[in-house]
């Protein structure tokens, strides 16, 4: 019996797509491998950490937490870490990228609304933009502040229209929709379209009766805050960051233009498993804190984090290293795996739902809990899991073991993030 298929629409298996795409990759390797020698490239900006096992959760006994922060041995493969957290300065180059490619849409792409989700920008042209033009300003008059938001008449862009849009591909939507991938790709293609500029009001909505005007103006935007940590950023906006990192990360690395300082690999927020693993420092003795022992001071007195040290004490007793709020990231000492921060100074999002129980259920190999909440989710679904304590915690908080949450559209002026970096295992000639 022959089955009717005029009238069925046509379908384009995802099984196919990634079959064309595999052997794509694989042709393009052979002929790059035969014509020079595959070279590893390395971020600067992060370490390696070798994959192992350790115990998750809490150095101590807590019996009030003993449900939230539950000790289990669990493992995790081998990642790359941002040394330090992502300052202004490179957060601001993600601004800066998105200012300039809307321009470039505005002058010679018709406009910045447009579909694609790929801002693709000839940056010869976009370096030249004479911003002072009046020709110029009225073609970028949809991006400029409107007359009345002006200050002393200042021609300026508009901080709410820096938006960057991508899209990706929901694989684990993917993975529970069909066990042969044979539905459209367009299935599971998410857009997102991202404000990006950090809210620079936190530091006044986050404290009342206190006087924190003069970094609500100048701690994104000065020159002299460039190597503090961002702040004001949202869990989405840093997941933005990841995205435009992977895909234009010799931008980020300041050589814009060389194909061949591109990082093969995928950024991302750590998973929490992740970030408690590197905060450890491969510590053998489940210390409480990345440094490795039980104390938060130097034989001499001095703190060996960036925390609130007693009721009404933001400031740690050295005028030098010492601030009562954030200070330059690589100030204190790094840890067993050389990463600077990874207690205090800022609390750092993870990619991880933040769940009560979720250590109860998680498994031992790669444990993670993640969901994409949208909009109309609860708000219960919206918690994010952040690690590490911050410059307005106290010790505790800062312990490699100890859990919090924010709302994933959420932004304070003591949360900021670092990013993880996924590559594929070297290869050798």
């Amino acid at each position: 019996m022959i089955k009717n298929f005029k009238n069925r629409p046509f379908r384009f298996p995802l099984a196919i797509v990634a079959l064309l795409l595999s052997t794509l990759v694989f042709l393009a390797f052979e002929s790059n491998k035969k014509a020079k020698p595959n070279r590893f490239r390395q971020d600067p900006n992060t370490v390696s950490i070798p994959g192992g096992s350790f115990y998750m959760g809490a150095s101590d006994e807590q019996i009030d937490m003993a449900m939230i922060n539950r000790k289990k041995v669990v493992s995790v493969s081998s990642f790359w870490m941002d040394r330090a957290e992502i300052t202004n300065d490179q957060y601001r180059k993600f601004v800066k990228y998105v200012s300039d490619s809307l321009m470039y849409l505005a002058i010679y792409g018709g406009g910045i609304n447009q579909g694609e989700d790929t801002i693709k920008v000839d940056w010869n042209k976009a370096t030249k933009i004479n911003q002072k033009s009046k020709a110029v300003i009225e073609k970028l008059n949809e991006l400029l502040l409107s007359p009345d938001n002006r200050i002393r008449g200042k021609i300026d862009i508009d901080p709410t229209k820096l938006i960057y849009k991508y899209s990706y591909v929901d694989l684990k939507a993917a993975a529970k929709a069909s066990k042969g991938l044979e539905q459209p790709l367009s299935n599971f293609i998410i857009t997102q379209t991202q404000p990006v500029y950090p809210d620079t009001l936190v530091w006044m909505r986050d404290f009342s009766y206190s006087y924190n005007e003069p970094l609500t103006r100048l701690y994104f935007s000065h020159p002299s805050y460039g190597e503090y940590p961002v702040v004001g950023v949202t869990w989405k906006q840093a997941v933005a960051f990841c995205n435009w990192r992977t895909n234009n990360s010799n931008h980020f690395l300041g050589t814009s233009g060389k194909s061949t300082q591109k990082i093969d690999g995928i950024y991302r927020l750590p998973t929490e498993a992740e970030w408690e693993y590197a905060a450890r420092g491969n510590s053998k003795n489940n210390a409480m804190y990345p440094w490795g022992g039980p104390y938060t001071k130097t034989k001499e007195g001095r703190l060996l984090a960036n925390f609130k040290p007693g009721r009404g004490d933001y400031f740690g007793g050295n005028s030098k290293d010492d601030n009562i709020y954030t200070t330059k990231v690589k100030t204190f000492t790094e840890n067993g795996f050389k990463l600077f921060d990874m207690a205090g100074n800022v609390a750092e999002w993870t990619s991880s739902v933040y769940y009560e129980g979720g250590y109860n259920f998680v498994g031992d190999f790669s444990p993670d809990v993640q969901y994409d909440a949208k909009d109309s989710d609860p708000l219960l679904m919206k918690r994010k899991a952040i690690r590490g304590g911050s410059w307005k915690d106290i010790a505790y908080n800062c312990q490699v073991s100890t859990r919090s949450y924010e709302y994933q559209d959420t932004a304070k002026s003591y949360i900021g993030f670092r990013c993880v970096l996924s590559m594929a295992p070297r290869v050798t000639q």
